[in-house]
């Protein structure tokens, strides 16, 4: 047992799931009974509703003379209940009674096995049962209605529902689908996982994940799925297997993780290194298209189109934010008029980063920008500045009008300038591969710049409002394109609600400095305008010595915002882009670390840094607002830390904004839950 607990695939399997590596495990041992007695035995597994879709009826597989091990290793074709109940009708009743009796137990959808020697039924077992994320979705919304049970109707609350979705849930039923057109259908299956998914065909586990590193995007095919394949499972894009049912290893599993799969796809022959589907063979590396939702299977690749989650998912969702009301906002991170649409479209209360810099990188800009870097003259830079000043208020004028009547919080240029210029030992060597007359002064004058502008630690170097000192006309042609457009919204009618947000002080005389920029930009933009839109500015806190003093900054801050990306980076001396790869699976393998802090918030350092300085400003300001902008504000558990540490919003990417929803509402449910607790 201990030898299965610490094999790779365990080990793999508790780091997806993020289960504690230290719990142990433990046997259970009890009577036998034999489903392969003679043909009046059986075994199977059943669902007391469909875990695929959330519909209220049963579903299962079942084997006739079998041991369970045959039903979920997809070894043999199984059959379903209602053949359970042309073939034991009597059987089939009593099972069905079961069923209602668990349900009313549990309060929830269950997964039973069990075992039929000579005509008596055995249930070997159940447990809450795992589902998809339209099949939670409908479950939960379904039984809040009431459901009928052999003591009478039984049902949850709406907050019970809400702790019954999961974050991943969300996730699948907004997995992409098929966009309608020809297709050519070589097989078909069970719909075992829904979703689409496109990829090269790779028949081994092993096989899969050596093209995922090398960045393909991989469809593990197999006869029949088991442990030993779980590594290759995880990194697939989707899942075939020509034989198992809808219970079997490769359903169950692909299910649980959101991975769209189609198992029991009978039409295909697997020889080798390819598989034929009649007249059609398929080798590796070759392209398929997967229908978790149809269980076909199409040769080539498909076009993939945005899914419609179900009329669950708003539902559950409006539950959501009946419970947040007035405790915790969402907002997003969007850097285009687009990208705001869609957020608001999602649930979005406005804007949490909207990150300048992705301005400046569309192709006819990068070269104003670079302009306006090799300015020679007062002049030439004045010039470029004001090309900027108009693409970057039309940008600004898009957002707002997007989130028109919510906030959106504008962060001034991040980035150092080399960034915007091309890489130094690129441009060397092209410059010693140029042959003669062919290098020109406007490329020995990039040159020169990358230099001057390359830095040993650009991270730690000049950026943010170091960046605003150094070259203080680019923070006010920013503030004046922002203060512009507010005009212009306001002019036509329009709510712009405007905050300013200067990047890594970490002083007050910094933040002061860069203030009075604002201040001025927004006195000269709103000069002689009778409306004049709401403007606050506030800075990231992105350093341990900004959250240290924090009471300091809130001086000069109507609102914080913490960059927790470059904090959880500077507090643990990481650099995200090296360790990731490198370093960071062993830590986690080794339990140097539980977490990738990249991913979910480390309480103990960065954490613990988050709650001082909302402590800290509150009591110096205490109306001053608190966010959080960083990849972390989607993700469930560092939400529930921010939560409790009382910040006001959390902002992440349009398509996680329905996700921290949930876990907004789930982090106040379990805070609620636990002061009932409490007092008793």
């Amino acid at each position: 047992m201990f030898k299965s607990w610490n094999g790779a695939r365990a080990i793999a399997y508790r780091v997806r799931e993020k289960i504690a590596h230290d719990l142990g495990t433990a046997v259970n041992v009890q009577a036998m009974v034999f489903g392969n007695r003679d043909e009046n035995s059986g075994t199977g597994v059943g669902f007391t509703r469909n875990a695929a879709t959330g519909e209220n009826v049963p579903y299962g597989d079942f084997l006739v003379n079998a041991q369970g091990e045959d039903v979920v290793a997809g070894i043999r074709n199984t059959e379903d209940l209602d053949a359970l109940k042309s073939q034991f009708p009597k059987i089939h009743a009593e099972l069905m009674g079961v069923f209602l009796r668990l349900e009313a137990h549990y309060k929830d959808m269950c997964d039973t096995e069990f075992t039929i020697e000579q005509g008596k039924l055995w249930m070997l077992q159940t447990r809450v049962g795992k589902r998809t994320g339209a099949a939670s979705l409908r479950m939960a919304v379904d039984m809040t209605k009431g459901t009928k049970g052999p003591k009478g109707v039984w049902k949850i609350s709406r907050e019970e529902a809400i702790t019954r979705v999961a974050a991943e849930h969300l996730d699948q039923v907004l997995h992409p689908q098929f966009e309608a057109g020809v297709k050519k259908v070589i097989a078909k299956g069970l719909a075992a996982s829904p979703g689409a998914a496109v990829g090269k065909v790779y028949f081994t586990a092993d096989d899969a994940v050596d093209a995922s590193d090398r960045g393909e995007k991989v469809i593990l095919v197999r006869s029949e799925t088991s442990p030993e394949d779980v590594h290759g499972m995880m990194i697939a894009e989707g899942i075939l297997t020509a034989r198992g049912g809808l219970v079997s290893h490769a359903a169950v599993v692909a299910r649980g993780w959101g991975t769209p799969a189609v198992v029991g796809a009978e039409a295909i022959k697997i020889d080798g290194k390819k598989f034929t589907a009649g007249s059609v063979t398929v080798v590796e590396g070759d392209v398929i298209s997967l229908d978790g939702t149809t269980g076909e299977v199409v040769v080539g690749s498909l076009a993939l189109s945005q899914a419609k989650p179900p009329k669950e998912f708003d539902i559950i969702l409006q539950w959501c934010d009946q419970v947040r009301k007035g405790k915790m906002a969402v907002r997003a991170n969007a850097d285009t008029g687009e990208e705001a649409t869609n957020a608001r479209k999602l649930g979005a209360q406005g804007i949490g980063l909207c990150r300048t810099e992705h301005m400046f990188l569309a192709p006819d800009r990068l070269p104003v920008v670079r302009r306006m870097i090799l300015a020679q003259t007062p002049a030439d830079e004045a010039k470029a500045l004001e090309e900027l000043r108009k693409v970057q208020k039309k940008d600004f004028i898009e957002i707002l009008k997007a989130m028109d009547g919510l906030p959106v919080t504008v962060r001034l240029l991040d980035p150092p300038l080399h960034e915007f210029l091309p890489n130094v030992h690129e441009l060397e060597i092209e410059k010693a591969t140029a042959v003669a007359g062919a290098w020109s002064s406007e490329q020995e004058q990039l040159l020169k710049a990358a230099h001057e502008w390359s830095e040993h630690n650009p991270m730690l170097g000049t950026r943010g409002v170091r960046l605003g000192v150094v070259k203080p006309g680019l923070y006010a042609m920013q503030v004046q394109a922002l203060m512009e457009a507010a005009a212009d919204r306001v002019a036509k009618g329009g709510k712009p609600i405007v905050e300013v947000m200067i990047p890594l002080t970490v002083t007050r005389e910094e933040l002061a400095l860069a203030r009075s920029w604002v201040v001025k930009g927004i006195a000269d933009a709103t000069k002689g305008s009778a409306k004049k839109p709401r403007v606050s500015i506030g800075t990231m806190i992105e350093t341990p010595r900004a959250a240290l003093r924090a009471d300091q900054l809130a001086q000069e801050a109507d609102f914080f915002s913490f960059g927790t990306n470059d904090l959880t980076q500077m507090t643990f001396g990481f650099s995200r882009d090296d360790v990731e790869s490198r370093m960071m699976p062993a830590y986690l393998e080794n339990g140097l670390l539980k977490r990738n802090p990249f991913e979910t918030i480390d309480p103990d350092g960065v954490g613990e840094l988050v709650e001082i300085a909302a402590q800290r400003g509150r009591a110096a300001k205490p109306g001053i607002k608190l966010g959080v902008c960083g990849e972390h504000g989607g993700d469930p558990e560092s939400i529930d830390l921010f939560y409790r540490a009382g910040l006001d919003y959390v902002s992440c990417s349009p398509f996680r904004v329905p996700i921290a929803r949930l876990a907004v509402a789930q982090s106040i449910l379990a805070g609620a839950g636990k002061k009932k607790t409490e007092t008793k």
